[in-house]
């Protein structure tokens, strides 16, 4: 009894100190996918795993089954760099396309044909995360692209034409606003100085009194300090007086 009680407690005591670690390594796939005869495929594999990622230790391996048959063929293998197959079906056909640091394990199959239709498994080791389940992709092969491929290959190109579009709507209305905003800022500038402007032909109140003023000349008499009439006589007025003068001079010559 104690040394089963003892037994446990060293194995508690390594669990919690990190020493034994039991965990399983974890894979996601993309399930089914459907390609066009000829065309390229990508077959999604990523991965999670309890242990820190050590790219010299990590090794995935990709096999395949066939529709007609149960047996399974390795098609490609990676561990610090990718060996693509270098025979059969597939010989010149498959492509890394992952990343060991971003947890990705893709590949790309180039021109795929209706002998691809099969399973494609997907594993992956981490050492000392080597054990969990594997990843499945369900590969169909087909003439042309179903309705739902279609519709959303359309839904992406009509939704990116229509963001362009939209943007560009944005910037020309943009600038038509700072066009229209200058040319608004502009006119205010230039009718400005016409407000300030006054009639010439009105003068001031009291620049008018000035006036006035400066032509009404004021006499003063030296004799008795009276102030007499301003100077503002007729001609006609001054020329009639001259002859009485001259009487009044001669009348106290005689």
């Amino acid at each position: 009894m104690c040394a089963k009680l003892y037994f446990l407690t060293v194995l508690s005591g390594l669990a919690t100190s990190g020493v034994l670690q039991v965990s399983g390594i974890r894979i996601y796939t993309s399930g089914n996918v459907e390609a066009v005869n000829g065309t390229d495929v990508r077959l999604k594999c990523t991965f999670q795993s309890s242990a820190s990622i050590n790219p010299n230790a990590v090794s995935i391996s990709w096999t395949f089954r066939p529709l007609n048959s149960g047996r399974e063929e390795s098609i490609f293998h990676y561990q610090q760099r990718p060996y693509p197959p270098l025979e059969g079906i597939f010989r010149k056909r498959i492509v890394w396309a992952g990343d060991v640091m971003g947890r990705d394990a893709s590949i790309i199959i180039k021109q795929v044909k209706f002998t691809f239709n099969g399973t494609y498994i997907c594993q992956v080791k981490n050492p000392p995360d080597v054990h969990g389940t594997v990843g499945e992709v369900q590969l169909r092969v087909v003439t042309t692209a179903s309705f739902s491929e279609l519709l959303l290959l359309a839904l992406a190109v009509g939704g990116g034409i229509a963001f362009v579009v939209i943007l560009l709507i944005i910037i020309v209305s943009c600038r038509r606003c700072k066009r229209r905003e200058r040319q608004r800022q502009l006119e205010e500038k230039e009718e400005a100085p016409c407000k300030e402007r006054k009639d010439p032909t009105v003068c001031h109140p009291l620049r008018a009194a000035h006036l006035y003023m400066s032509q009404t000349t004021i006499e003063i008499d030296s004799s008795d300090g009276m102030i007499s009439d301003p100077s503002t006589k007729d001609p006609s007025s001054s020329e009639d007086e001259d002859p009485d003068s001259d009487d009044d001079d001669g009348g106290d010559s005689d």
